[in-house]
């Protein structure tokens, strides 16, 4: 069996849009030379500079709780590979924008080769950004949704406060190299929240910039 029926199956994915983003957009397009024929592999791997694609489960799992819709404004913070960017692309269609975030040049580099195989920059439809995701993209803001790739110790203000009344945010929240819960935070008011904690993952730490 795939490792996409896989995570169908175990109800990982659900959505129709959201698998059909999966079987279009494959892993293998966003993993590095020597990590040929380990995209069916469920786990993260390293796309080097300490940094990792994420586990497919995973990326599910936060797809699924983010709900990404057609025509949406999205904010990918650390972009990493560019796969999240992608799928998240293929999701929105030509009349959605998605801004990718990616503190380290050189894997902003790699996302942005990676993402070339799909058109979905020449497209309008997708942009990675270097700079400090913590801090977002105030002059883009506000975003429908807001998906965090790297856990902070607690919910960065400057994230919730870009993200337009009624929007998502998911992001992993916890201490470095500890478990650390997926939230999912829905923005009810101009200050209120309303949050949802999913415990059991690890993800690398979102950290600040090295120009920041």
């Amino acid at each position: 069996m795939s490792l996409i029926n896989e995570l169908i199956q175990s109800k990982y994915l659900k959505t129709p849009e959201i698998i059909d983003a999966f079987r279009i957009i494959k892993r293998e397009d966003f993993l590095r030379d020597q990590d040929e024929g380990m995209a069916e592999v469920n786990a993260p791997l390293s796309i080097g500079h300490g940094q990792t694609i994420s586990q497919p489960l995973t990326v599910a799992f936060m797809l699924e709780l983010l709900q990404p819709k057609k025509g949406d404004k999205i904010l990918d913070v650390g972009s990493g590979s560019g796969w999240t960017v992608a799928l998240l692309a293929q999701i929105i269609g030509k009349k959605g924008k998605i801004y990718g975030m990616e503190r380290i040049e050189e894997l902003k580099k790699f996302a942005e080769n990676n993402i070339l195989k799909y058109n979905i920059i020449s497209k309008g439809i997708a942009e990675i950004i270097q700079g400090d995701g913590r801090k977002g993209l105030p002059e883009h803001a506000p975003f429908d949704k807001i998906i965090v790739a790297a856990a902070a110790e607690e919910i960065p203000k400057a994230l919730l406060k870009q993200l337009k009344a009624g929007g998502r945010l998911v992001i992993p929240v916890g201490r470095q190299y500890e478990s650390q819960d997926i939230v999912a935070v829905d923005k009810v008011g101009e200050d209120e929240f309303k949050e949802k904690r999913y415990p059991g993952f690890v993800f690398v730490p979102l950290v600040k910039s090295r120009n920041a």
